[in-house]
């Protein structure tokens, strides 16, 4: 594609308009004019012939994944290259998607000569989480005479992975990745004797009869007791539901955001973290493990969820964790419940698997979810009402919070802006009462 520029449209201005003007007022003048009009003619068209050649072997590749933090500057390297090795002057732009800011739309970047490659440092933004793809760069080139600017769209591949911001969380949770004792800056004291078996040794008196191993007891001829150990490795898992129930923003960012916290805080503690999303059925489901490469792949099964505009399906999801999880474990489930239907069928399919796993149902609490007269500042009937409304929420939830209760699973109703940290105080605090 060619584009004058503003050296053409000078001497169009200089040559062709005094000329124009001369050849109508003097006829006889008119093959000087035509000639010196055509001249200039004949230069911009051998110019505009010419002026592909000035992006001849130019190329521009940009790394194949890069990886970047929603809200957070990320940098993109683009290499370029140039195989007659001549120094010339570029003018390059990205096909970057709309979710990716930059202050920069085009950058002018000068080729040094006897060199096959250079590379330039692009600077953008990410504002949405998700994954996006770059499909073409755009360069710019001026012609040998300077008539025209030659461009052409160079087909790249690139990937750019926006994951949550786990930077501010871990900033509020500092004292935990500190790896100071079992659990974060302040050893607490385990109660219990534990449930893995450890080793047998002979019976000390004091010992409890149920603890006496009686087939070694009959082998050896005398008292043989068992010893168990705490639970060091248990398996968590984090169910997110990705329903029209958490397309209210922004409760999805702050589930996927607050999963990803739990699960580097079960990595630090030694525990195997799993995942799993479901909407009108089960989405994802990584199984639990620990380690870098299982949390990266955690993170990717995350970063693309977005809410569907269906209604979840307990009772596909409670079916599926019953017939795949076989060993007990931790089940927080990320939800909303303060739909009244759903969260009688919540609480009708739950049954299936509370016997076997300890469940943890946490929702985010929603603005004016409060007690009544909770709030001081009433000043008209309307504020009234709103907090009339607010504490019937309020109550249908605490409700809700006392059936589940009698069923043995935990319910909480967690502010937007601490539910990370709580969700790590109740893991932690379900390892130290060893619940599971």
């Amino acid at each position: 594609m060619l584009v004058p520029r503003t050296k053409l449209l000078f001497w169009v201005a200089v040559v062709v308009l005094p000329f124009a003007l001369l050849g109508a007022l003097a006829p006889e003048a008119a093959p000087i004019c035509v000639l010196f009009v055509g001249a200039l003619g004949v230069v911009a068209l051998v110019d505009a012939v010419r002026a592909p050649r000035s992006l001849a072997g130019i190329g521009i590749e940009l790394p194949p994944v890069a990886r970047m933090s929603k809200d957070r500057e990320g940098k993109l390297e683009v290499r370029i290259r140039n195989e007659p090795q001549r120094r010339r002057s570029l003018r390059v732009a990205l096909g970057l998607p709309g979710e990716i800011s930059t202050d920069t739309e085009e950058m002018d970047i000068v080729l040094p000569a006897d060199s096959a490659w250079s590379r330039l440092v692009w600077t953008c933004v990410p504002v949405k989480r998700g994954n996006y793809r770059i499909d073409a760069a755009y360069v710019e080139a001026v012609s040998y005479l300077g008539f025209w600017s030659a461009r052409k769209a160079i087909p790249v591949q690139s990937e750019i992975r926006v994951y949550p911001d786990l930077l501010r969380e871990r900033k509020n949770l500092a004292a935990l990745f500190l790896n100071r004792g079992s659990f974060g800056l302040h050893v607490q004291r385990q109660v219990g004797k534990g449930r893995d078996f450890e080793k047998l040794r002979e019976y000390v008196p004091g010992d409890s009869f149920d603890d006496i191993h009686w087939k070694a007891t009959a082998r050896r001829g005398k008292p043989i007791t068992k010893v168990f150990q705490i639970e060091r490795t248990q398996e968590i898992y984090v169910v997110v539901d990705a329903s029209r129930l958490s397309a209210r923003q922004p409760i999805l960012e702050r589930f996927v955001t607050a999963a990803l916290v739990l699960g580097l805080a079960a990595e630090q503690q030694g525990d195997l973290f799993g995942l799993l999303t479901f909407t009108d059925g089960v989405d994802t489901f990584v199984r639990a493990r620990s380690g870098k490469t299982h949390y990266s792949a955690c993170r990717d099964a995350l970063y693309t969820l977005q809410p569907q505009t269906v209604t979840p399906d307990f009772d596909e999801l409670c079916t599926f964790i019953r017939l795949r999880l076989r060993r007990r474990a931790l089940i927080v489930l990320l939800t909303s419940l303060d739909d009244p239907a759903l969260a009688e069928n919540f609480v009708r399919n739950v049954d299936l698997i509370r016997r076997q796993h300890l469940v943890m149902v946490n929702m985010i609490r929603q603005p004016g979810t409060t007690m009544m007269f909770s709030e001081p500042n009433v000043a008209s009937v309307d504020d009234l009402y709103r907090q009339v409304g607010g504490h019937l929420r309020w109550q249908k939830l605490r409700q809700l919070e006392k059936t589940l209760q009698r069923r043995g699973i935990l319910f909480s109703l967690l502010e937007n802006e601490r539910l990370s940290a709580d969700l790590v105080s109740q893991y932690l605090s379900v390892k130290q009462r060893q619940l599971i």
